[in-house]
C-alpha cells in the first residue's frame, strides 16, 4: 500500500501536514490509520488556511508541477489531508516513488 493511488488526470496523495516546522519540506512517509501518508512539513500557522496552502505549493514543488495543480479534497482543517494532483499518472507516480 502507498500513500498515493492514481486516477484519471492525476493522482490522489494521503498527506500528513506538520505547521510551524523549523525545517520545512518533504519528510518521508509514516503510518495512518487507512495507510500510509506522506509528511509535509510547513513553515506557515494553521490558521485561515496558510499551511494548507503551503503543503500544497511545497508538494507541487517536489512533484515539478505548477502549485494550481494540486488541491485539497478533504481535511482542508485537519493535519490529515488528501490531496489531488492534475496530470499524468504515470508520470506522477514515478515523481511520488521517487519522494518516498
Amino acid at each position: 500500500m502507498s500513500a498515493w493511488r492514481a486516477e484519471p488526470g492525476g493522482v490522489l496523495v494521503r498527506v500528513k501536514v506538520q505547521p510551524r516546522a523549523r525545517r520545512p519540506g518533504l519528510a518521508g512517509t509514516q503510518p495512518g490509520a487507512d495507510g500510509p501518508r506522506l509528511r509535509i512539513a510547513v513553515g506557515e500557522a494553521p490558521a485561515d488556511g496558510r499551511a494548507t496552502r503551503a503543503a500544497c505549493e511545497a508538494l507541487a514543488a517536489a512533484l515539478d508541477v505548477a502549485p494550481s495543480a494540486v488541491t485539497c479534497v478533504q481535511g482542508a482543517a485537519a493535519r490529515e489531508k488528501l490531496l489531488r494532483v492534475a496530470g499524468d499518472p504515470a508520470l506522477l507516480g514515478a515523481r511520488l516513488e521517487a519522494l518516498a
